[in-house]
């Protein structure tokens, strides 16, 4: 067949040299009529004109970060809680100061009451539930707007999980309203999941989340986010938050952010045993199992306590309390930080809770190494952890993530305790710190979490838990780019930009944690190299830290910032199930130190592909096909300078990259003439 040699320009082969460092296969044009069987990719479809769902605007720039007149709403949260040990029950008493910074006039406004998740009426229980898991869910005592030093009743409406509460008057651009709301609920069991009460040997374990209305987001999007709460996580307001937690005289508390009445509820010694631990790189035992048995190691002998937190800018706060916590810290090696104006800077503690059950040198002994692991190495690579402290929790073992606090298992050993630990850690950077919507785009939290606890697992301790390989990340081979050909080659398999709540549970962690985190693996590795990946994800996440990116905004700013046209791997990556598909179709040596290697695309994810040449004597020789490789052309023949008689090629031969069909990967020539 003929052929005829082009060259390649310049800046195409300097963009391969910065990807890989390997050669640049030369490509000629194929003639393709004689090439059958399954279909060649069409480069018009592939590389066509991408439009992104957004469009800019002042709110949202063309470089994908926040324009000249992006604005957000605030929430900010005093709230007194209770626990009613032996009924189960918890009871608060809050107040919002709700902040309008939208230029709209707002006479509504949105909370979130997830409790009503166990109601037996609720949407989730659409398919039955038993009788015995459901609770009366968030029961509404007073809801009031603050008006100067009297209260003004207001009404409002309970649909499912969201109440809408009309106000007195609208709320004008850049003004303020202050309402109180009083609630309780029964803590549901360990089928609450996310937030439940559960047994050990030395008590009740409370893990609380999710449990106090919490503001919804109104923005430049959608103006109420108020899509009901199905088990698919959240979308929240920032802001400030002062709580205390009234509990039993010998329950431990933790909770997000920082502890401010540490001399009213803490004795003595484990006050002396935390400041051993802020300085400290081991594990200190604040509480130990001596503690636990003798009534003197609490500052009270009866009656109740108030354990008093705060934390600032956050868009939540969880906290768990149990009289069987064993406690432990070390310090996090980063600048301490004012947890609330007026106090002084406190050290910051990597520390764990868990009950007997979790000891072992496998298993919670480990924790707070992990927990620390996770914070400084995710500040050093992406973005300093902003907040005071950083909790593990050993209970139930839901394995759900808050700002500043962890729910894992008490149960957990070594791997699976590393991997669950730094995953629900990794959270803390997404979604908590850059506010994506994750009751739609799973992907930029569970894929984006994935993606960096991945890299965390190669980084611990030389690589002792590496490479990762559970269910969220190449569950089976270990090798990501064979794992994930079944999802792609899946016609029920969902998208990653289909919503969370779309996204059955066959394909919920092959999708959106998997396919979410190896996608941007595959941008990293293959496409943009490390260098530009990293400098582009860091510029993201400091953009975007506290405020609320969609999916169009991260596309544009790493085009941006790593100064690529992705639009092709948008589209095939993120809005399809595309994927590569190459062939070797002939291998021919040529006269005077040249061999022409013939290469078919089938595939509609064209990413850049390394072909290797094996010499007679084993040796071998790499180059690479970039991606513009296929922009015109769907069969190109390589016309490559050698030294000694090649005897077979092979695309991809170390297998990065998910190619569906393997069987024609490799040519090899069966037997060499003289």
């Amino acid at each position: 067949m003929q052929a005829y040699f082009i060259q390649l320009s310049s800046q195409l082969r300097k963009h391969a040299r910065v990807l890989s460092g390997t050669a640049l296969c030369a490509v000629g044009v194929f003639n393709v009529a004689s090439v059958v069987a399954k279909p060649l990719s069409d480069p018009r479809t592939v590389f066509a004109p991408f439009n992104l769902p957004d469009a800019t605007n002042v709110y949202r720039s063309g470089g994908g970060v926040p324009g000249p007149k992006y604005w957000q709403n605030r929430a900010d949260y005093s709230i007194k809680a209770h626990i009613d040990a032996a009924g189960h029950q918890l009871s608060g008493d809050e107040v919002i100061t709700y902040t309008n910074n939208s230029p709209d006039a707002l006479d509504v406004v949105w909370l979130q009451i997830e409790q009503n998740r166990y109601r037996v009426d609720s949407r989730s229980n659409i398919a039955g539930v038993t009788p015995s898991e459901t609770t009366e869910g968030m029961v509404l005592e007073n809801i009031s707007e603050m008006t100067g030093n009297a209260d003004q009743a207001l009404s409002y409406q309970v649909s499912d999980t969201r109440l809408q509460v009309k106000l007195s008057q609208p709320i004008l651009s850049h003004q303020h309203v202050k309402f109180h709301v009083r609630w309780h609920y029964t803590i549901p069991g360990t089928w609450g999941g996310r937030t439940a009460v559960s047994k050990a040997k030395d008590g009740e374990i409370f893990e609380m989340a999710q449990w106090y209305p919490r503001l919804s987001v109104y923005d430049d999007r959608r103006g109420w986010n108020t899509l009901p709460y199905l088990e698919q996580e959240f979308f929240l307001e920032y802001g400030n938050f002062d709580y205390s937690v009234t509990v039993p005289w010998n329950f431990t508390v933790v909770g997000s952010g920082a502890l401010l009445n540490a001399s009213e509820v803490l004795t003595k010694t484990e006050r002396a045993r935390l400041a051993q631990a802020a300085l400290s790189e081991q594990r200190i035992l604040i509480r130990d199992l001596h503690d636990i048995a003798d009534p003197l190691s609490h500052r009270k002998s009866g009656g109740e306590a108030t354990w008093h937190f705060a934390m600032q800018n956050t868009r939540d706060v969880s906290f768990a309390a149990s009289p069987a916590f064993l406690w432990d810290a070390e310090r996090i090696n980063l600048p301490p930080v004012s947890p609330w104006p007026g106090y002084a800077k406190q050290p910051r503690l990597a520390m764990s809770v868990y009950p007997r059950e979790g000891i072992s040198p496998h298993g919670w002994d480990r924790s707070t190494d992990y927990v620390k692991h996770a914070i400084e190495y995710f500040s050093a690579q992406w973005f300093a952890y902003p907040w005071p402290n950083a909790i593990n929790v050993g209970g139930y073992g839901a394995g759900m993530e808050y700002p500043g606090i962890v729910f894992d298992g008490m149960h957990e050993r070594d791997p699976e305790l590393f991997w669950i630990t730094t995953h629900e850690i990794g959270h803390d950077w997404f979604p908590m710190l850059v506010g994506s919507d994750e009751r739609r785009n799973a992907f930029m939290d569970e894929g984006f979490n994935t993606f960096i606890d991945a890299y965390a697992s190669d980084h611990f301790n030389h690589g002792e838990f590496a490479p990762k390989q559970d269910a969220e990340f190449s569950p089976q081979t270990g090798n990501p780019a064979r794992d994930i050909v079944p999802v792609l080659t899946d016609v029920h398999a969902p998208t990653l930009m289909m919503a969370a709540d779309d996204i059955s549970e066959t394909y919920r962690h092959s999708v959106s944690y998997f396919k979410g985190a190896y996608g941007l693996k595959l941008l990293r590795e293959q496409i943009l190299g490390p260098q530009r990946f990293d400098a582009a994800f860091r510029r993201y996440i400091a953009a975007w830290a506290y405020h609320h990116p969609s999916p169009s905004d991260f596309f544009r700013i790493m085009e941006s910032e790593a100064g690529e046209d992705l639009g092709w791997f948008w589209r095939g990556w993120y809005f399809s199930n595309s994927a590569p598909d190459y062939a070797v179709k002939s291998l021919q040596m040529q006269k005077n130190g040249f061999v022409q290697v013939v290469v078919a695309n089938y595939g509609s994810l064209p990413l850049p592909v390394h072909l290797r040449l094996k010499y007679a004597d084993g040796t071998t020789k790499d180059c690479l096909l970039p991606t513009e490789t296929w922009r015109q052309e769907s069969v190109v023949t390589l016309t490559l300078s050698v030294e000694k008689k090649v005897i077979s090629a092979t695309l991809d031969p170390d297998i990065v990259i998910p190619d569906i069909d393997r069987s024609d990967n490799t040519f090899t020539v069966s037997a060499l003439r003289p």
